[in-house]
């Protein structure tokens, strides 16, 4: 069996979080090592037109940017490791990750920034048109649809919170919910039923999304429900659909080690990117129930290198027998 390799700072996930925490921890020179997972990049990459992420005037794709944040990475000295964290034992320092592939990794600190995945409805249509009039997104795709029609599938107030913002670019919003009634709250539910720009199906699910193929050109063009009741079907034209049904972390690896919220979140300090273990630390999606947007991702991932760089400069600090610590020092200016 391979010796487990001994790292200063392991990085699990390459999303916007994994990548700015990777930048700002190799520029500190602390030899970061990202385990990059399946999907490198997150959510990122299966998102088209980006143009609302800080510091480019026009339109980007997803992919593009991602790839532009792993070789920013690479340049300054992060070590990159396409595989997978299968267990992680985080019950003492250093930290036990096993990847798929057998190797063993002994990381001093961790920063899990393994995102979370938007739940789909699990239609072949859906599948099709994602990126293409398909979004879970309503803050990162609303623009697009200015003018235009859009469905939302939901009932939570995930559903009605993007409905009401999608009525600032929309000339119609419909509300697909498979219920006679929505579980979001209820001033939420009295903003909705008075917007003129919204219109409410009930006890409907989509069947089908309906669209248009030209070569490499997709659009979508309309959705066919179905009555959950008595099975009759209709279709209703439809430039993009938003599936509002929820979004799950990818935190079941750190379950039983570290607090998560309700929904599975993991929990961190106000603040900051600490989680309850010293030496763990959380950034972007994983910890964010609320934002969920890439610049708020990038954002954590800097902050929990910024702290996991100070961690460090003090144990360092501590264990070269200095009489004041690396804080204290750095005050008067004398280390």
């Amino acid at each position: 069996m391979t010796q487990a390799r001994t790292v200063r700072v392991a990085i699990i996930g390459s999303g916007p979080a994994g990548w700015t925490a990777a930048i700002y921890a190799a520029r500190a020179s602390l030899n970061p090592v990202v385990i990059a997972g399946i999907q490198a990049g997150g959510q990122l990459t299966i998102t088209t037109d980006v143009e609302n992420y800080p510091g480019f005037a026009d339109t980007i794709q997803g992919p593009w940017l991602m790839e532009q944040m792993q070789a920013q990475a690479l340049h300054v000295g992060t070590e990159v490791i396409h595989d997978i964290v299968v267990s992680a034992d985080l019950s003492q320092r250093p930290f036990r990750l096993t990847l798929d592939s057998g190797e063993e990794m002994l990381a001093e600190t961790v920063i899990i920034s393994t995102g979370a995945q938007a739940k789909w409805l699990g239609l072949e249509s859906e599948a099709a048109y994602q990126g293409f009039g398909v979004s879970a997104c309503a803050t990162c795709d609303g623009f697009f649809y200015r003018g235009k029609e859009v469905v939302v599938v939901g009932g939570g107030n995930t559903a009605v919170e993007e409905a009401l913002f999608l009525t600032n670019f929309a000339s119609k919003v419909t509300v697909v919910h498979r219920r006679d009634e929505f579980r979001a709250e209820k001033i939420l539910q009295d903003r909705l039923f008075a917007h003129p720009k919204v219109e409410v199906i009930w006890n409907s699910a989509i069947e089908e999304i309906v669209g248009v193929v030209d070569g490499m050109a997709k659009n979508v063009t309309g959705v066919r429900l179905k009555n959950v009741q008595d099975g009759s079907t209709r279709e209703i034209p439809a430039d993009g659909v938003f599936i509002a049904i929820g979004h799950a972390p990818s935190s079941e690896l750190f379950k039983g080690q570290l607090e998560t919220n309700a929904g599975g979140y993991l929990r961190v300090k106000p603040g900051t990117a600490s989680t309850e273990i010293e030496g763990v630390w959380a950034a972007g999606d994983v910890t964010d129930d609320v934002y969920r947007q890439a610049v708020t991702a990038a954002g954590m991932g800097c902050m929990a290198a910024l702290e996991v760089s100070r961690f460090l400069a003090e144990e360092d600090h501590a264990k070269a027998h200095h009489p004041i610590s690396h804080a204290e020092a750095e005050k008067i200016g004398v280390w």
